[in-house]
């Protein structure tokens, strides 16, 4: 165990913050990390850590490719409530655009609401509704086909009973941006939300919604801020549909500008 928690410390010191770095920059390269924990021992034993991952690398100015991760560990008096990672990786056609095309791959797991795997890929297409130094606000929505398995076969929607996987065409409609409120001031807010229907079952969908703070420190370090909410409409049984997480930390940002 202890041999794990250092491997993600180490992976994630060098790592970059989900979903803040644009990919219409006209910059080569943006690597921006962040990491976050609590260790408490005592009358009650907690440890959690949480590291976050972006990368954003332009080999031509035409095509772009980003990387979003994350890994969140949790145990409480030795018992372990979470082991999570999240990829979402897209490449982008001429992002520089107001209406763009992209790819898109995730793969995820989620410990407690035991979901062993899961995988999708798929296309879409982004507006750029509002793209200046101090305000960016971006729409997309795509199709992907997802393969989802779970660590059961009992699920709170009774069609999906009787196995441990579930295969479907989901879209995704995502909102994203950022703003610098204050005039004077590097305070930036940023959120992101996303929804995801299934094809051939309304009732089975799936929701986001982050939001969070930078304040910078020194020389691209900063204190970071995160709130994040999510809902699975089809869950195992007796699985809660809905997570909330507040995490604190700092986070680094590096540039690197075409010559």
């Amino acid at each position: 165990m202890k041999a794990r928690l250092l491997l993600v410390m180490l992976l994630f010191s060098w790592a970059t913050l989900f979903a803040q770095l644009n990919e219409s920059d006209t910059v080569k390269l943006q690597i921006r990390s962040s990491l976050a924990g609590n260790y408490q021992k005592g009358n009650v034993n907690i440890l959690t850590i949480r590291g976050r991952v972006e990368l954003l690398y332009a080999p031509v100015r035409q095509w772009v490719f980003k990387s979003q991760n994350s890994s969140l560990y949790q145990s409480f008096a030795g018992v372990k409530a979470d082991n999570d990672i999240f990829s979402r990786n897209y490449l982008y056609y001429a992002p520089q655009n107001r209406l763009y095309p992209f790819g898109i791959a995730y793969i995820s797991t989620n410990y407690r609401r035991k979901i062993d795997l899961r995988l999708f890929a798929g296309a879409g297409i982004t507006w750029q509704v509002l793209n200046k130094p101090r305000q960016v606000i971006k729409l997309s929505a795509n199709a992907v086909y997802e393969t989802s398995r779970f660590k059961g076969t009992v699920y709170n929607d009774t069609r999906y009973n009787g196995s441990d996987q579930i295969d479907l065409w989901r879209g995704t409609l995502f909102l994203g941006g950022w703003h610098y409120p204050l005039l004077h001031t590097a305070l930036r807010l940023y959120y992101d939300a996303y929804w995801q229907p299934a094809f051939n079952n309304s009732n089975n969908y799936r929701s986001q919604f982050d939001l969070g703070a930078d304040l910078p420190i020194w020389k691209g370090l900063s204190f970071n801020m995160l709130y994040t909410f999510t809902h699975e409409q089809v869950t195992i049984a007796n699985i809660k549909r809905e997570d909330r997480i507040l995490t604190f930390g700092l986070a680094y940002n590096f540039k690197h500008k075409h010559p």
